[in-house]
């Protein structure tokens, strides 16, 4: 029996699911930690911890039921104009969120890797996402992305640059370059688009997020916060991009 029938079993929320229509890549804006604290009267620190366990909940539900690739939203280019106290103590929880990863993922098989540019982070940090890298590289469950000082826009603009410097460099000429060779000089190259785009936290737009790659990926907004997001409201998704009719701009 498979995990997902077995999990199928145990878990009610599931039970509407076809396991042949599952997304290989999700993609999640995780918004809504500092508005979750303040209804509470909490730091806005407080929500980001919060935040990062319902990650770990979501990603090993994901690893779970087979979902190939989950792409997250962590820390944008345009994160760094918050106030100071608050960027630290982001860059102390992903610090201790990369020292434990072996905890915080959930799921020993959970291969991890970053996108964005990540050069402008930490050495300490730095060092930890190239140890964390290297040691899941050969776990064969969940790859699961996340996007630190990531921009959709920033990452076009690398990527036109990488192009202009192999034209620069003889090695292509201009028109060599299509779809393909930006796919292929962007961030996530090798990796598929995402088929669905969740966004929690009430707000309607892309911030800025996998710009390139959301093209024709189905979007899904909830108004739950991202710290009280659940199993429950990942099927709810899935249940609804399966009723979908993808045609990619055909008929």
């Amino acid at each position: 029996m498979s995990l997902f029938n077995r999990l199928f079993k145990k878990n009610r929320y599931i039970n509407k699911l076809d396991e042949n229509k599952l997304p290989k890549h999700i993609a999640i804006i995780m918004d809504g930690n500092g508005r979750w604290a303040k209804k509470r009267g909490l730091p806005r620190t407080v929500g980001h911890r919060e935040g990062a366990k319902t990650l770990k909940t979501i990603s090993t539900f994901c690893g779970n039921i087979g979902i190939k690739y989950l792409t997250v939203y962590a820390f944008s280019t345009e994160n760094w104009k918050r106030p100071k106290a608050e960027v630290d103590s982001l860059m102390d929880l992903l610090l201790d969120y990369l020292k434990n990863a072996e905890k915080h993922i959930g799921g020993k098989d959970v291969r991890i890797q970053t996108i964005g540019d990540t050069s402008v982070m930490s050495g300490e940090i730095q060092k930890e996402i190239e140890r964390v890298t290297r040691e899941t590289k050969n776990n064969s469950g969940l790859i699961l992305n996340i996007a630190l000082n990531y921009g959709g826009r920033d990452e076009i603009v690398h990527c036109v640059k990488d192009i202009v410097e192999k034209i620069q460099k003889g090695k292509i000429s201009k028109d060599d370059i299509n779809e393909e060779m930006i796919s292929n000089n962007i961030y996530t190259k090798n990796i598929p688009d995402p088929d669905i785009l969740i966004r929690p936290g009430g707000e309607r737009r892309l911030s800025n997020f996998l710009l390139w790659q959301v093209a024709y990926s189905e979007i899904w907004y909830t108004d739950v916060l991202w710290p009280d997001f659940r199993e429950k409201h990942i099927v709810e998704a899935l249940l609804d991009y399966q009723n979908r009719n993808r045609r990619f701009g055909g008929l």
